[in-house]
């Protein structure tokens, strides 16, 4: 958009530019700046508009991003052409994702890059490696408490591991997400120790206070995000004699972003990630970048606003990469990360599914999809040109967000049922065979999450300790079960590395004093190779699992329909132990799917009329995808054996699909 304040801005800017700068081919650059500095502009004015420094520090944002823009690899700008032409090409059902902890998963980035083809073999081809950057020995909070935003830490290599990382991926046709930790560092970064020195650059970065008065003001309306281990969100610095703010941990100091220079600093290390070869960057925690007395500092319009200028100068300096949002809020919270009043994604083209993921366990538990469904239905719909990530664990808790309204409706009392979900997946539930352990009990309100590994969860660690095949069995299914579910709603898939050959509870955590006290370790695993060696032993656990899901993926791949486009809908058949849905491909009016997945242990049956004339479905003319069968029907009744899944077609498995 042309606008003449902003535009004339921008040519006092560019005649200002560093002369290395100036020298430069920086014609992309040039037009990607024009489209997107009018917008850029805006948000910057809004945010440090009254700023006596306001001109210079937009200068030297500009600067920044052409800088990284010069530095970018020709290999990367090409890349990023490639995808302004094909600019909804992340929203293919040919991405499948494998989150992992480098040394957890192969000791080190080294050993990751060598198991790439153990990922291909899964059919995974996108690759998130959980946080490198270096951090503390003990007090690191997994990763995301970080002293160094542009070095890899030692123990798990070095940058050049990165660049040959990146490489490797790319030649696989593989995408490569890093993370970026943007609300906080850790205590032991540089910026904290010129901090405490005394030097007030520095602790303008931060929210520093020399009293309690302005932290008292915060509590009253901030939520304790870790009450056992973190309790309040201030902590005391005994160097400076002053208060610093600290959601998360004592060791890790919120960033202020009411500074430009903490934001230009932040989209400087941003886009030196991308110049690695990063396809995709996590942002974390992006809910708490703006803090605002009188709320509880979380959803905030101004982070928004943040994640927008993010957005607007990456897309200046490597508009091929895309951004993920970390943000574990409610769903109408959740929806805003990909931006609001836009067509397209004005923030992160990609945000977690949480929603979703919690009410996939709920079902578990229940063995009823009522509370699904109900939870769906109050997730807005997306905007087009973005996209969830769909997993069933992850390197975090569970926690149970879904809406009070859809528990209600669903016929529960929410604070009674999310205390049964508790109970049940920690086994303290009579009949519960899960392995879980509560996270984040909030003394005060009830509260509480669940930490434990899906294998765990769903009761395969007790079925092999007392050597039940039906039990096993039974597991199996269930863990085949939920990947189905986020292989087929729409959007990335993400497998959690373990997952895929049913890694059990690691309590060796235990051992280590900086990891005991957060039992989420217990499903953060060292992967057992031998072990992964089973899934080419017909009929052990690994290699149902492995299998399944290498057939489960594979097919995924072949169906277009399952691209995200916003094409599915919900389809309730009367039976609450069936959660139906259809997919849909936009291209192709008959290239119809629908979904049935059974959370009963007892077979289910639904009415095919219930589905109206949609198709040939009324006919019983079925075909499943997944396994290549009929499924078996009476009458007009489809039957579902326990804890299974179809996808089904009324066509030949030829037509409306790629295989």
């Amino acid at each position: 958009m042309y606008e003449q304040v902003s535009h004339s801005l921008l040519n006092r800017i560019l005649d200002e530019l560093k002369p290395d700068l100036q020298h430069r081919d920086l014609r992309h650059f040039y037009t990607r700046l024009g489209a997107n500095f009018y917008a850029i502009y805006t948000l910057f004015y809004h945010l440090y508009g009254q700023r006596e420094d306001f001109k210079a520090q937009i200068v030297n944002l500009v600067e920044v991003m052409a800088t990284r823009y010069v530095q970018r690899h020709a290999k990367l700008r090409h890349l990023d052409e490639e995808r302004e032409t094909d600019h909804n090409w992340f929203l293919s059902q040919e991405w499948v994702g494998m989150a992992l902890y480098a040394d957890g998963f192969a000791g080190n980035l080294e050993g990751v890059r060598s198991k790439l083809p153990y990922l291909q073999e899964l059919g995974v081809n996108m690759l998130h490696v959980m946080p490198v950057l270096v951090c503390p020995e003990g007090a690191s909070d997994g990763g995301y408490a970080v002293s160094d935003f542009r070095n890899v830490d030692p123990r798990v290599g070095s940058l050049d591991d990165i660049n040959k990382l990146a490489m490797a991926t790319h030649k696989r046709s593989m995408l490569l997400t890093l993370d970026m930790v943007v609300n906080h560092t850790s205590d032991e970064h540089e910026w904290v120790q010129r901090a405490r020195s005394g030097e007030q650059k520095y602790q303008d970065y931060f929210y520093i206070f020399d009293n309690r008065d302005v932290p008292d003001m915060f509590e009253e309306s901030m939520p304790e995000i870790f009450p056992e281990t973190s309790p309040g969100n201030f902590t005391w610095d005994e160097a400076m004699q002053k208060w610093v703010m600290t959601v998360f941990n004592s060791y890790q100091w919120d960033l202020n972003y009411s500074n430009p220079a903490v934001f230009i600093e932040m989209i400087d290390n941003i886009l030196f990630w991308a110049n690695q070869g990063g396809d995709i960057i996590r942002l974390d925690a992006v809910a708490f970048l703006w803090k605002k007395i009188g709320t509880n500092c979380q959803n905030l319009r101004e982070s928004h606003l943040i994640l927008q200028m993010m957005k607007d100068c990456c897309q200046v300096t490597a508009p091929g990469v895309l951004f993920i949002a970390e943000a574990i809020v409610a769903p109408v919270e959740i929806i805003k990360y990909f931006g609001e009043d836009a067509v397209i994604a004005k923030e992160c083209e990609i945000a977690y599914n949480a929603t979703y993921m919690a009410l996939l366990w709920d079902a578990v538990a229940t063995k009823d999809t009522q509370l699904l469904r109900k939870g769906i239905q109050h997730l807005p719909t997306k905007l087009d040109r973005a996209t969830w990530l769909n997993y069933v664990r992850c390197h975090d808790d569970i926690g149970l967000g879904f809406d009070d309204s859809a528990i209600i409706a669903a016929g529960y009392q929410p604070i009674a049922h999310r205390r049964f979900l508790v109970d049940f997946f920690t086994g303290q539930y009579e009949g519960s065979d899960a392995r879980g352990q509560p996270f984040g009990v909030n003394l005060k309100t009830g509260d509480a999450r669940i930490s434990g590994s899906l294998a765990s969860l769903v009761g395969l660690e007790v079925a092999l300790e007392e050597g039940d095949e039906k039990a096993i069995d039974r597991s199996v299914k269930l863990i085949l079960l939920m990947h189905s579910m986020i292989c087929s709603f729409g959007g990335i898939p993400l497998l959690y590395y373990g997952d895929e050959i049913g890694m059990l509870n690691d309590c060796q955590f235990f051992e280590d004093e900086s990891k005991a006290g957060d039992n989420r370790w217990m499903h953060r695993p060292t992967i057992d190779w031998e072990r992964a060696e089973l899934r080419h032993k017909h009929g052990t656990p690994e290699q149902r699992i492995f299998d399944g899901l290498k057939k489960m993926i594979d097919v995924r791949k072949g169906i277009t329909a399952f691209a995200d486009f916003n094409n599915r809908e919900l389809t309730d058949v009367g039976n609450p132990h069936l959660f139906v849905f259809w997919r849909t491909n936009p291209m192709l009016p008959n290239g119809s799917v629908l979904v049935v997945a059974n959370f009963d242990d007892s077979p289910q049956y639904m009415e095919l009329s219930a589905l109206g004339n949609r198709g040939m479905f009324g006919y019983g003319n079925l075909h499943d995808l997944y396994s290549g069968e009929s499924p078996r029907l009476f009458k007009d009744q489809l039957v579902v054996p326990p804890y299974h899944f179809y996808w089904l077609t009324d066509q030949r498995p030829d037509v409306g699909f790629d295989r």
